[in-house]
């Protein structure tokens, strides 16, 4: 089968193609844009880490008229302030039903599923997973959700996984030399 050379290796033809069509990108964020671990305060205090090179994807994707959106099971103003900065309007929180969200985001966008990427790490991820265009597991994600994606990262969640995604994005659709992040 062709393929098609890029940074993060080749990738069979007709998934690059898949990425063409993607006009909307979803992603969790606990596994994917953090690499999984919460890190507690002794007053209570959560602390995440978050990459700025898939700061500087999502920003520049955003800018690329590419639509961003993130749907995590978690509720933290840690995530709330780190998508408003990088420009995510789309930004579900707490959601024990990830597929409602889902949903919510194909018909307010009026896209089909087919128009999505979904990027995911752990089982609560694996309905959209299978739902979107392109289900996508991070190089680090469980077994079960590898098993059931259409692209694995080469980057490990939290580490560079959502900007490859944000890449291919772009490189398939043309739009990666104007790539500008900006503030990330």
């Amino acid at each position: 089968m062709e393929c098609i050379n890029t940074w993060y290796g080749d990738i069979e033809k007709p998934l690059f193609e898949r990425f063409s069509q993607v006009r909307l990108l979803v992603l969790d964020i606990d596994g994917v844009f953090s690499d999984g671990r919460i890190y507690l305060g002794n007053d209570g205090e959560e602390l995440k880490a978050f990459h700025t090179r898939d700061g500087f994807g999502m920003k520049a994707l955003k800018n690329a008229g590419i639509e961003t959106a993130v749907i995590t099971g978690r509720q933290s103003d840690i995530v709330q302030r780190r998508m408003q900065h990088l420009d995510v309007s789309n930004i579900y929180q707490g959601q024990t039903d990830k597929t409602q969200a889902f949903n919510e985001l194909l018909s307010q966008h009026n896209l089909s599923a087919e128009q999505t990427a979904y990027v995911g790490d752990d089982t609560p991820d694996l309905a959209l997973i299978q739902q979107a265009g392109i289900g996508v597991a991070v190089k680090d994600a469980h077994p079960s959700v590898q098993q059931q994606a259409q692209y694995i990262t080469r980057c490990a969640g939290g580490f560079g996984a959502v900007r490859e995604v944000c890449d291919l994005i772009m490189l398939s659709q043309g739009l990666l030399r104007d790539a500008k992040g900006a503030s990330v």
